[in-house]
């Protein structure tokens, strides 16, 4: 298939474009790239995608694609809460009107990233499925359940959207995160001797690896019709679901470091157990081969062998929300988290 990637240079889109190339298909991406430099190692493998604000995007750049994978997005909460207009703008607004250029243009299939974020607090300790009650507690999980009830409302004949309730994602990728739990854990480790619990460690979190995530979104690309028309997936694995203080003490078991709470610790209300038997059911054959104690382990080498600094761990490399701030402090973002044009010859400005 002719495939789009939207965020093709991000934490997923890094791992999981290669892999769909590797899989045979043709794939273009398309990405702002406000984390140019903020690489892990050798960066992404992919020629450089079409540098666009997906927001921009219209049917006619999308005409003579099979399918659209929906990366893009301000990622997690702490982006959702810079600016929640701006959330509601790119995660809601411009997913729903890529959607409809895409269906426009011809193109039948849409995976979309969502969250299982959007549980939010379950009040208990049950699995939640994809019917249960969604509870977001925050702009980027509530963007999430908004865009997934626009895209069902899309769904038709020639038209298959699927939504992806992704755990919390971990693992390497040629575009790191340390603002995700398990590899912010790690960094503390590695950097400082201690594994370091920013919350009492209470809250229940789903997790999945990067890699199995992009193989779960290739499958979906790939899928009959039937099994991803308007469905919504939780993605993760039954085994996968964690106390946050048990996620440190695999950390500690792969790093020999000892578990600290910080002084201002308290409780996360974010706390959900997630039933992942859907996708089990909708896809025998799939297998997802990590765990988070294999990705602890992944996680620290890789540290180790790129020499992680403390520095690069309070820095904004790898920390999504500390470089959108720079670039906006920097000018080069407006107000909307568009590029500016930059300044003619002579310092003119542009026409």
């Amino acid at each position: 298939m002719r495939v789009l990637v939207t965020g093709d240079r991000g934490y997923v889109g890094s791992v999981l474009a290669p892999l769909l190339a590797e899989r045979g298909h043709d794939v273009t991406g398309l990405d702002a790239d406000l984390y140019a430099g903020c690489d892990f190692g050798e960066g992404p493998s992919l020629e450089p995608s079409l540098r666009s604000d997906v927001r921009d995007v219209g049917p006619g750049q999308l005409e003579g694609l099979d399918a659209v994978v929906h990366l893009a997005a301000l990622s997690n909460d702490p982006l959702g809460d810079l600016d929640p207009a701006l959330t509601y703008a790119i995660n809601l607004d411009g997913t729903l009107a890529l959607a409809r250029a895409a269906r426009e243009a011809g193109v039948r299939r849409f995976v979309f990233a969502s969250s299982c974020s959007m549980y939010g607090a379950s009040g208990g300790d049950e699995l939640l499925g994809e019917d249960a009650p969604l509870r977001p507690l925050t702009a980027y999980a509530e963007s999430k359940v908004r865009a997934e009830e626009g895209l069902r409302e899309l769904a038709g004949p020639d038209f298959w959207p699927v939504s992806m309730r992704n755990a919390t994602v971990y693992g390497v990728s040629p575009r790191l995160r340390l603002d995700v739990v398990l590899n912010n854990l790690a960094a503390w480790a590695h950097t400082t001797g201690r594994v370091r619990l920013l919350s009492d460690g209470a809250a229940w979190r789903p997790l999945v690896h990067v890699r199995d995530v992009a193989l779960v979104a290739a499958t979906l690309l790939e899928a009959e019709p039937a099994l991803v028309r308007g469905e919504a997936y939780n993605v993760g694995s039954a085994s996968q679901n964690y106390l946050v203080r048990d996620l440190a003490g695999l950390v500690s078991e792969a790093t020999g470091c000892a578990v600290e709470t910080a002084d201002e610790a308290a409780a996360d209300p974010r706390s959900y157990r997630v039933d992942f038997s859907k996708l089990e059911r909708a896809f025998p054959g799939l297998e997802l081969a990590w765990d988070a104690a294999r990705g602890a382990r992944e996680l620290a080498a890789a540290y180790r062998t790129a020499g992680l600094t403390a520095d690069e761990l309070h820095g904004r490399r790898f920390v999504r929300l500390r470089q959108l701030r720079h670039l906006l402090d920097e000018g080069e973002l407006d107000e909307t988290l568009r590029r500016r044009a930059a300044p003619a010859p002579g310092g003119a400005s542009p026409a």
